[in-house]
């Protein structure tokens, strides 16, 4: 690797030291920006959608998860990681129907979020579903989630009150609260 210049850093080289398909972890070697020769690590994670589905009457459809990471349950939107060759909106749709069991008509794109940026790359784009067909989940075998009904509201009160932990989670909610009513 040549060097390369990031902000005020000088990138010296890198090393690949743990990948497997959704992580890779590297390490830096630079120079900072008070001179001094040091090292740093990233965490590249593979891109993600999160989806929040809206239904007519303004309810919406979330999952409860257990996550091995947090050694407990969180409730969250929807979300899962882009596969290669699909789009961040095909991912949202097959990631509707497999832990939801719904399908849209229709995906607003609000943007993406940057989840942790100290050290994790891990983008996360923000979709919101609407003209619901609710059906049955086919979730994965490593999949036990449960849908959740709930209002618009309550799921902002929840982002707020910290019910709802999961940034990118929390971050759609509170946008889709800021969409005009159709």
């Amino acid at each position: 690797m040549a060097e390369e210049q990031r902000g005020d850093w000088t990138v010296l080289g890198s090393d690949v030291l743990y990948s497997n398909p959704w992580i890779t972890v590297r390490e830096d070697r630079v120079v900072q920006p008070d001179g001094k020769r040091g090292t740093f690590g990233v965490v590249e994670m593979t891109r993600g959608v999160s989806v929040l589905p809206i239904d007519d009457e303004r309810n919406v459809y979330l999952v409860r998860v257990f996550r091995y990471t947090l050694d407990r349950e969180s409730l969250e939107t929807i979300a899962g990681g882009i596969e290669a060759g699909e789009t961040a909106a095909d991912t949202a749709r097959r990631e509707l129907k497999e832990e939801a069991g719904i399908e849209a008509e229709e995906l607003l794109d609000l943007g993406i979020v940057d989840q942790m940026t100290e050290i994790v790359v891990s983008p996360d784009h923000l979709f919101v579903a609407r003209g619901l067909s609710i059906g049955k989940p086919d979730l994965d075998a490593t999949e036990a989630m449960t849908r959740v009904k709930a209002t618009l509201d309550e799921a902002v009160a929840w982002a707020l009150d910290g019910t709802i932990t999961h940034a990118a989670s929390a971050l759609l909610i509170l946008k889709a609260a800021r969409l005009p009513r159709d």
